[in-house]
């Protein structure tokens, strides 16, 4: 992928959005559990960094994916991973469908607003027995008039409470699961909708993740994403984009952490030199670097056949499933080379071990990715009737 001028300064812009104004507040945010999100967004919102795919006519730049991916590149270099997953949320996870997809009435609405960070968004998918398996969702959305009932209740939703609106997975027919749903815009401050306590989580602690349950929640008919039945599709749409995310983000976080991990093992002496001198330590970093270049070759060819059209879903489960396990396999490594240091809560290395480790789990697990990537091999088995 050959970068213009114009990618170089949005990176640019992207990168000393991060140094001046998360990294610097990252540990007070980290502390309180979350982090005065309409705040940030309007921020981003006034460089444009919130609608890059977006359409002009809804205050987007309308660019191509590859001016996001270099975005997502440089939120990886934040402090924590909470923050960037929730802008994440906001740009490619709760949005993309309702930019592709919803009445030009629904965009001015919500859209809109989402791109200048006025509005924060969240994603309304998993269910407690439903996370990768979407299919299984039981969230019902009844028609009753003019409007949508909706009853049910999903799970480790980010961004949760604080958010204005929902874009929300709901079963609309009694059919076959994969073609029972729908996507429907459900604004947050709606009667009917309450949350859990936020959940007490391993990482990600920045941002603000609960239960949200819908009793009865009544919504316009006109709130809904594209046509009846179609949600699961674009749902599955709406992942590619999010896994593509996800795997630029991780990239952006290992270099982060490789580039900082050498530094301190300049610094560090150990038996009279310093600790990079050691062979198993300089090796190590080159092929923790080496992996890191792999992954960036295959999200960047991912970004290119998205940007071409071309059906992506072998390419993003690849880099996804490799994103996960890497920042896995590179955290856990670094750490050690920090010794005692790494060992403490504020640590770079142990903030991507325990906020990376999201990587393998939301958007679809490892095992999910493998599924789909079998699947598209022709190997996976098929089931016994």
């Amino acid at each position: 992928m050959k970068f213009s001028p114009e990618h170089d300064a949005l990176r640019r812009s992207a990168r000393q959005f991060v140094e001046k104004e998360l990294n610097p507040y990252i540990p007070q945010w980290e502390e309180a559990g979350r982090f005065p999100i309409h705040e940030v967004f309007k921020k981003m919102g006034d460089l444009g960094l919130l609608g890059i795919c977006k359409p002009t006519e809804n205050g987007g730049l309308g660019l191509d994916y590859s001016y996001n991916l270099v975005v997502a590149e440089e939120l990886g270099r934040a402090a924590c991973g909470g923050v960037p997953l929730a802008i994440g949320v906001q740009t490619d996870m709760a949005t993309p469908a309702l930019a592709r997809f919803g009445s030009a009435e629904l965009r001015d609405e919500f859209l809109n607003k989402a791109i200048t960070g006025e509005y924060v968004a969240a994603i309304a998918v998993s269910e407690p027995h439903a996370g990768s398996d979407v299919a299984a969702i039981k969230t019902m959305a009844k028609k009753d008039g003019d409007d949508y009932v909706i009853n049910g209740t999903k799970m480790w939703i980010t961004n949760s409470l604080q958010a204005d609106f929902f874009c929300l997975l709901a079963n609309t027919s009694d059919d076959k699961p994969h073609i029972n749903k729908s996507m429907i815009i459900v604004p947050a401050k709606t009667p009917g909708i309450s949350f859990s306590e936020p959940l007490d989580k391993l990482g990600m602690r920045s941002t603000t993740t609960a239960q949200v349950f819908f009793d009865n929640v009544r919504v316009p008919q006109r709130n809904l994403v594209g046509v009846e039945g179609m949600g699961f599709m674009m749902q599955m749409m709406q992942f590619q984009e999010e896994r593509l995310w996800a795997a630029a983000n991780a990239i952006g976080g290992l270099d982060h952490l490789i580039e900082q991990t050498i530094e301190y093992c300049k610094e560090r002496s150990t038996f009279g030199q310093p600790l990079i001198n050691n062979q198993s330590v300089h090796f190590r970093l080159a092929e923790l670097q080496t992996e890191v270049e792999a992954l960036r070759a295959l999200t960047y060819q991912a970004c290119e056949a998205h940007i071409a059209g071309e059906n992506v879903t072998k390419l993003a489960s690849m880099a996804k499933l490799k994103a996960g396990r890497l920042t896995r396999e590179v955290a856990d490594s670094c750490l050690q080379y920090w010794g005692g240091m790494g060992f403490m809560w504020d640590n770079p290395a142990s903030q991507l071990y325990r906020d990376g480790r999201l990587g393998s789990i939301g958007g679809g697990a490892d095992e999910i990715m493998l599924g789909i990537i079998c699947k598209l091999m022709d190997i996976l088995p098929k089931k016994q009737k």
